[in-house]
């Protein structure tokens, strides 16, 4: 919350020259072109020979291997492009995005006090938080342009605002493989990891974390982490729209308020255009006293909006047309979502998923229209009924922020999310065993007796 705050005040008046500068080079044009530096040939394995080796990133893991470009906007702040996955025993990597980022960040007052916009309207990118060494325990620190509040002309400074490194997830899976027939039962337990990219920026008294997952299963899990400080010029009693923080809570109460968080994802599965595909599970009646269910296929052949609402059971997929697994099965990345505290104030924020048709002057859910004349003000105005030759997604996931006594201070990170997760994309996962990649235990297991099985 920023009510009456300065800095996010002096943020939008710069914005505003920037834009009036030149609108086209917000968009297009990396924060940190304006380093100079010296082009460097291109890192072994790097996804993009235009990417220079400082800015690329490669990481191989015991499910495969990652490799992605990277740069920072004044507006979305961090970019990736190029994102591909080397599962295990592929003899090449996989592409699956083209790019991803945060397309906004709106808050909306319950009192109808307040409402920000802190991609396009605060300049989100411009204001990371520079990140000491035990920010990114194990991990490397980049350097990342920041506007310098200090200087008498608007410039950026460079500081250590982009961390990679990996963490622990938890288990990755846990079975008896006897139970598939194999002759000696052994038990299979492997912890999972991820890569892990993120920035810290902040707008007003908020510290938003950006980050993004990739695990060595081939998951994708974009991020958002809320933190920073209560505003101290929101505790207003008299409204009724706020929740008692402090001593008694007669006179002070934090105002609620809701995060709508949105995602830009451009997917190129196997370096091409995928086409979209919605499925719907429906219950269809009973069989001797169980209920029955039944998933059908839509292909989403035009521009569209959806929920993932728990009756409705839906989920979406991105198929490659090209490329297929070693079964001979499509290869996908399905969109695992849903949004449980959706804000229906907006017309932006009615679905939780978009599909529009890719234009370049499309690039945030909503304050879109702030960077030129003629372009759509927000993603739902992006939908017009045209043919999904070039798809790209929009994830919009909402948090209604009640604030608590344990809210101070600073305030425990609050994260919103979802996962982009491969769906045949391998014939079995690039995490089993090896001396489980065998054709009896992919599909039906064939149990073959203890002689079979040893061979």
């Amino acid at each position: 919350m920023r009510t009456g705050q300065t800095p996010g005040r002096a943020r939008t008046t710069r914005r505003t020259a920037a834009l009036a500068a030149s609108a086209a080079a917000v968009l297009t044009v990396p924060a940190l072109a304006a380093v100079p530096a010296t082009p460097a040939a291109a890192a072994p394995g790097a996804p993009n020979p235009d990417c220079r080796t400082s800015n690329a990133i490669q990481q191989t893991m015991r499910g495969g291997v990652w490799r992605m470009c990277w740069h920072t906007t004044s507006t979305a702040g961090l970019v990736l492009e190029d994102i591909s996955f080397q599962p295990k025993g592929e003899a090449k990597p996989i592409s699956v995005l083209k790019s991803a980022k945060l397309a906004q960040i709106h808050v909306a007052y319950d009192n109808a006090a307040a409402e920000y916009e802190d991609l396009t309207e605060m300049t989100l990118g411009d204001y990371p938080e520079p990140l000491r060494g035990k920010d990114c325990p194990g991990g490397t620190l980049k350097k990342i342009p920041r506007v310098d509040d200090e200087a008498d002309e608007p410039r950026h400074k460079m500081i250590n605002g982009l961390c990679v490194t990996t963490a622990e997830r938890g288990f990755a899976y846990h079975g008896n493989s006897g139970d598939i027939g194999e002759a000696t039962d052994k038990k299979d337990a492997e912890q999972g990891q991820d890569l892990v990219i993120y920035t810290v920026n902040s707008a007003g008294y908020y510290h938003y974390i950006n980050q993004w997952n990739f695990s060595d299963d081939g998951t994708i899990t974009p991020k958002a982490g809320a933190t920073g400080n209560l505003s101290p010029s929101d505790f207003d009693a008299s409204d009724g729209q706020g929740w008692p923080v402090g001593k008694g809570g007669a006179k002070d109460r934090a105002v609620s308020h809701h995060h709508n968080i949105f995602w830009r994802l451009n997917f190129g599965p196997d370096g091409a255009p995928g086409r979209v595909e919605q499925y719907d599970t429906k219950h269809t009646g009973s069989k001797d006293g169980i209920p029955t269910y039944r998933t059908s296929r839509t292909r989403v052949a035009k521009e569209k909006g959806g929920d993932t609402s728990p009756k409705a059971a839906r989920w979406w997929r991105v198929v490659s047309k090209k490329g297929k697994n070693a079964d001979g099965h499509a290869r996908s990345w399905e969109l695992v979502h849903h949004n449980p505290r959706k804000y229906a104030g907006r017309p932006f924020t009615k679905y939780d998923v978009y599909f529009t048709q890719y234009k370049k002057n499309e690039q945030y859910a909503s304050g879109n229209n702030d960077f030129g004349r003629g372009r759509p003000a927000h993603v739902g105005k992006f939908l017009n009924g045209e043919q999904l030759k070039h798809p790209i997604a929009w994830v919009n996931v909402g948090f209604h922020h009640i604030a608590r006594d344990e809210d101070q201070t600073p305030m425990p990170v609050h994260w919103q999310g979802f996962s982009v997760a491969p769906r045949d994309v391998t014939a079995m996962s690039p995490l089993t065993p090896d001396r489980l990649r065998k054709p009896q235990y992919n599909g039906e297991p064939q149990f073959l007796g203890e002689e079979s099985a040893r061979r």
